[in-house]
């Protein structure tokens, strides 16, 4: 019998959505904060990197809070912590009232996004969720370019976006579980250690350094656009708008492509590819080639991170290196816009490009060897893969077996034989136990 095909969790895209959305509107929101605050670009960087090391605080603090929490109170606490700081630094125009309130609204959007991971990794399809997440980001990332500019100067518009966002995806919590109602761990998983140590924390220092690359440029390809390439506002924010919806397209590649690949060709010759196009984004001094190169990075950017989101939410079924993985790339983005910035200062933007492009080529051999590790092997405790590529600790929880049926890690894959006993049950027998009919016909599968 054909197992259901699983559904997108939508409160959880929206959740995804709203966390991730800052992120997206960095450049316009360094860049308005320098025009409109009379800040250098150093400073207009340096409070980008606040609001995202504010975010990636909160996910290292809540990696293995959310269960016990409750996501429902989480994720309504980190929205409405977005909407007041989003929306006080929108509203003012003192320093030092903007900048309290980018790093409250970080939290809030950092707090969103560890909740949405979380819930995600135990989706039973995680790729197909995190892919619906970052189609919608982008989409709502490239509707705010294509409008803002059109709406008036000021720093408070993107950050009023961020807020009303936040708000628009409150009452969508209520269909989240809280801390009663979440399922609870199985046995033997309460203060379970981290499991796949060694591999977690390779992919959690080598996406810190892509994402770092990633944002560097990001933060300041406004400058570029604008000083380098010879863009106006509103030329750059529609180059900007057709770059995200390049990135929807590459989104959906990624959704209807799926697992055909792997993980390690995709996150791998993706990571060289959007080194190329960050080396000549950076260096362009023309409006076509500026706009050929975001387009074309953003196009496989999206792709990558969402297998790269997909491989962190493998290592571990309960989301925690889900968490830890995605903090550590909020790390690199919180470091990115003055990283960009301090390079541009002193080798200039195609120095920048040709330093980040060369860092993306080191750090994708260790993500592409996590990948190529993590796709040959079972990455549950005490599972081992099904020939359709089902862990085979996931059907026997879902079926009610005890632990001891359930083969440990590296233990080859027992064959299953179906043996017909005059009272008509049928029953399994490996070497590690006896099943009964339901998991028969589980593992049968």
């Amino acid at each position: 019998m054909l197992a259901p095909r699983p559904t997108t969790p939508w409160p959880l895209v929206a959740l995804f959505t709203a966390g991730y959305l800052p992120p997206y509107l960095l450049p316009t929101t360094v860049g308005r904060l320098g025009t409109g605050l009379s800040l250098t670009a150093t400073q207009a960087g340096a409070v980008g990197s606040a609001l995202l090391l504010s975010s990636a605080t909160a996910g290292f603090l809540l990696a293995a809070r959310v269960e016990r929490a409750g996501a429902r109170s989480l994720a309504r606490l980190g929205l409405t912590l977005a909407v007041l700081g989003y929306g006080t630094a929108a509203l003012t125009s003192t320093v030092w009232a903007v900048v309290a309130g980018a790093v409250l609204g970080g939290l809030g959007s950092g707090t969103a996004c560890t909740v949405a991971a979380t819930r995600i990794a135990a989706e039973r399809d995680p790729h197909r969720a995190s892919t619906a997440g970052l189609l919608s980001v982008s989409a709502l990332a490239g509707a705010v370019y294509l409008t803002v500019p059109h709406l008036g100067p000021g720093h408070g518009l993107p950050l009023a976006a961020i807020a009303l966002t936040a708000l628009a995806v409150w009452p969508l919590t209520g269909r989240l579980p809280g801390a009663d109602a979440g399922a609870a761990p199985r046995h033997g998983e309460v203060n379970a250690p981290l499991p796949h140590r060694r591999s977690g924390v390779v992919l959690a220092a080598s996406v810190a350094c892509w994402s770092l690359a990633q944002n560097s440029l990001w933060g300041v390809s406004g400058r570029i656009g604008l000083t380098q390439a010879h863009l106006g506002d509103a030329a750059l924010g529609a180059v900007f708008a057709v770059a995200l919806g390049a990135g929807l397209v590459g989104v959906l590649g990624a959704g209807a492509l799926g697992a055909r690949l792997g993980r390690a060709v995709p996150v791998g010759a993706g990571t060289v590819l959007i080194a190329g196009c960050i080396a000549v984004s950076a260096s362009a001094t023309t409006p076509a080639g500026f706009a050929g190169g975001e387009i074309a990075w953003n196009t496989v950017y999206p792709v990558v991170l969402s297998y790269l989101i997909g491989l962190a939410a493998s290592l571990d079924p309960r989301g925690r290196w889900a968490v830890l993985v995605g903090s550590a790339s909020a790390l690199g983005t919180a470091a990115g816009p003055l990283a960009g910035s301090v390079l541009a200062a002193r080798v200039g933007f195609a120095g920048m490009g040709v330093l980040l492009g060369v860092g993306l080529l080191v750090v994708a051999v260790p993500m592409t060897a996590v990948a190529v590790h993590a796709g040959g092997r079972a990455l549950l405790p005490g599972a081992v893969r099904r020939r359709g590529g089902t862990p085979a600790a996931l059907v026997a929880a879902a079926t009610g077996a005890p632990s001891g049926a359930v083969p440990e890690v590296g233990a080859p894959e027992q064959p299953v034989v179906e043996i017909e006993v005059e009272a008509a049950a049928v029953q399994v027998q490996g070497a590690y136990g006896t099943a009964g009919p339901a998991q028969a016909t589980a593992n049968a599968g």
